[in-house]
């Protein structure tokens, strides 16, 4: 896939976002919002193909928000970067649930390792903003995975946009 029109996605899990699980929480409908406009700006601007990498949280919603999009655009691409397999096999029922329909209408999925190891997450989003011009990131500032996401993308000359966590 062409990089020019590819986004790759990083965001928090549920345990730094303020509503947790608590889906139904007006803070994070309104993120899911942002997500969805984001994503409408981005096709405008090009973008086609989307990298998730899957993870509980910010990802599973930017997960479902390009397959809004693509409901509209058919040429919209939604790409699982798998960190390893089984990455949710220690989540709760309804959360494998929803991954596993989730996996099954992407596009593509590539599973980077066969079992976890504690670079297995990083060693994902390298491969996410290797293959992208554009980070989109949900970020509330805080030290962890997608500031260290934020920071390679930066350093690998991605542009990015960032919709705030507050």
């Amino acid at each position: 896939m062409d990089t020019l029109v590819t986004c790759c996605f990083t965001g928090h899990r549920p345990s730094k976002l303020p509503w947790g699980y608590r889906e139904e929480d007006l803070r994070c409908l309104d993120l899911k919002m942002d997500i969805v406009q984001a994503l409408v700006k981005l096709y405008e601007r090009g973008y086609r193909h989307f990298l998730c990498g899957m993870a509980e949280g910010c990802d599973l919603y930017f997960a479902e928000s390009v397959l809004m999009l693509r409901e509209v655009h058919a040429d919209v691409s939604l790409e699982a970067a798998v960190p390893f397999r089984g990455q949710a096999e220690h989540w709760g029922a309804e959360q494998r649930q929803r991954y596993r329909w989730l996996l099954d209408r992407c596009d593509s999925v590539t599973v980077l390792q066969e079992k976890y190891n504690p670079g297995c997450m990083m060693a994902r989003n390298r491969y996410m903003v290797n293959r992208s011009s554009l980070l989109l990131a949900c970020y509330n500032g805080e030290a962890g995975g997608t500031r260290s996401t934020i920071l390679y993308a930066r350093q690998q000359g991605l542009e990015i946009l960032t919709i705030p966590i507050e």
